[in-house]
């Protein structure tokens, strides 16, 4: 079985940077895949664009997805994955700025997993994707087949 690994869908330069240190003081030690905006998730989904020819029978074991995303916002990725009969069963977290109850409603309502709001202070914000990392990668049952 190969190493489980996380997509992380984030176009801040510093939450990029804060989530990947944040992660590697998890000792998850799992690759972390950056995608920028809401068309570069998509294209490492499907093995589009800059992602032709990748294997996409191997699916990372968590989604880390901002809302407010550039060119495809993260409603819409949430949305093609869970129309999506291949990998509508991917876990999906919310992980946004956004504490406004509209956002977190739909999200759900989307099929969201779970609904983060990121802490503004370093030591919060990386407590919570300790958490999340070790729960998604390790704890967590996943329905999405293994690597074949």
């Amino acid at each position: 079985m190969d190493r489980k690994f996380v997509l992380l869908v984030e176009d801040s330069p510093d939450d990029v940077e804060l989530t990947l240190r944040a992660l590697s003081k998890s000792d998850t030690t799992a690759e972390v895949i950056v995608a920028h905006d809401g068309v570069e998730a998509l294209g490492f989904l499907y093995g589009t664009g800059a992602y032709a020819g990748r294997n996409t029978s191997v699916m990372p074991a968590i989604v880390f997805l901002d809302l407010k995303l550039p060119r495809i916002n993260g409603f819409e990725v949430l949305e093609r994955i869970r129309s999506d009969e291949r990998i509508k069963l991917l876990p999906v977290v919310i992980l946004t700025s956004s504490n406004e109850e509209k956002d977190l409603i739909r999200s759900y309502e989307l099929g969201a997993n779970s609904y983060v709001c990121k802490p503004v202070d370093f030591t919060e914000f990386s407590n919570a994707i300790c958490q999340l990392g070790l729960y998604w990668l390790f704890l967590n049952e996943s329905p999405m087949k293994e690597n074949e």
